[in-house]
């Protein structure tokens, strides 16, 4: 008889030819257990996802309480459904006015698809502008703008008129102009590994958008939800974009991305045609209550308030010679070492240790922390006891 491990490579799709291959029955809060007994402390969260743990009790009684009450009903944007605009109308007391009007969708590839889409029809231009090493998804108006040719470059032709800027250069600004319908932005480069705007350059983006009437998207999906210590990155730079984009922890750990933006612009997908962007299972009313119940647990349990000391408790515990540095905002973190076979060494050794953590796509040189914001102390210093007996280990194997 076939094993579950044999049965994956077998029957599902591969992304890519050395997955982690952990075999999971059951996760709850800041750990994931397997079929023997194993207990892995999840360090990157489903890649920014699980904000509030896994299966937080609040959530998973949303859950089943919606779905008493009913799943699917229709295609998105035809029926009143009670989740959907109970958690619009939450997402609202949190944001700008001017970011009052929210188009839930499946995924955060899906969000960048119709925030393009809008941005297009909204202004009547066709070039797009973002940034190198930036990642917004791997559909194919969100691959067109990835910010790696290396991923891009065997799907070609992609959409025409797209054109990329550097991240924290003033002067590579030059380029958007009257024909620019958007510039796509993550406030805090996620894959790239965790680089940081630097003073002044997100309002510099934001000036040159107004000047030139292009629009201005913020790629939330990695950064929302009290990831970097504010609920919204925009919060922390007091920048505010046209266009937000938020998927991974907006579910509570189900599917579910959204574009949001003022009821101006958002109209322009409603005639001329109609049905400008439509989904069958966007904001479906399970995902809607399970996310309204998370970031309301976010709330309640002040976990986007403790964000800033649970960082600076990893990078005061993580010091170790082969550590150049630990970086970033809030629970969204890179550990440079100085070179990339120790990276892909301790990945790969993580789970001996009780760890699951994980790279990067546009940066070989660090690796990912990102844990539940529910993480407590214990745990933290537990995790970062467990880097470091591993970084020792990873020292003496690795040879350079």
């Amino acid at each position: 008889m076939l094993t579950n491990r044999q049965l994956f490579l077998q029957h599902l799709g591969q992304t890519s030819a050395s997955p982690l291959m952990l075999e999971i029955v059951q996760a709850e809060g800041v750990f994931m257990y397997g079929p023997s007994g194993e207990k892995y402390l999840d360090l990157i969260s489903g890649v920014s996802v699980s904000n509030t743990g896994h299966r937080h009790p609040k959530v998973v009684r949303a859950v089943k309480d919606q779905a008493d009450a009913y799943l699917h009903l229709m295609v998105y944007g035809e029926i009143i459904q009670s989740p959907q605009v109970a958690y619009a109308e939450y997402l609202s007391r949190f944001l700008p006015s001017s970011l009052g009007c929210t188009y839930f969708v499946n995924s955060g590839s899906e969000a960048v698809e119709g925030a393009l889409k809008l941005a297009k029809r909204y202004t009547g231009r066709s070039r797009i502008i973002s940034f190198k090493n930036s990642y917004h998804g791997s559909t194919h108006g969100a691959l067109s703008i990835q910010g790696s040719e290396f991923y891009r470059n065997a799907f070609r032709p992609l959409l025409p008129d797209t054109y990329q800027a550097e991240f924290n250069n003033p002067a590579s600004l030059d380029i958007i102009d009257e024909k620019t319908a958007c510039v796509i932005v993550e406030p805090v480069q996620g894959e790239g590994g965790v680089i940081l705007p630097q003073d002044g350059f997100l309002e510099l983006v934001r000036e040159k958008c107004s000047q030139t009437k292009a629009l201005l998207i913020f790629d939330e999906i990695q950064t929302g939800f009290g990831r970097t210590g504010y609920m919204f990155a925009m919060d922390r730079y007091k920048v505010n974009p046209d266009i937000l984009l938020l998927a991974k922890a907006l579910g509570g750990g189900m599917p579910l991305g959204a574009f949001i933006s003022s009821n101006e612009i958002m109209s322009a997908l409603v005639s001329s045609p109609p049905l400008g962007h439509i989904t069958t299972f966007g904001g479906h009313p399970v995902c809607c209550a399970a996310g309204l119940a998370s970031m309301k647990v976010l709330k309640e349990e002040n976990l986007v308030e403790s964000c800033n000391d649970k960082s600076l408790l990893f990078k005061k515990l993580l010091c170790h010679e082969l550590i150049g540095e630990v970086r970033g905002e809030g629970l969204l973190l890179a550990v440079r070492l100085p070179h990339p076979d120790y990276i892909r060494y301790i990945i790969s050794a993580a789970p001996r240790f009780g760890l699951v953590l994980d790279y990067f796509l546009f940066c070989d040189s660090a690796f990912r922390i990102a844990p539940p914001l529910v993480i407590n102390e214990d745990e933290i210093r537990w995790a970062c006891r467990q880097i470091l007996l591993l970084l020792d280990e990873a020292g003496k194997n690795v040879r350079i």
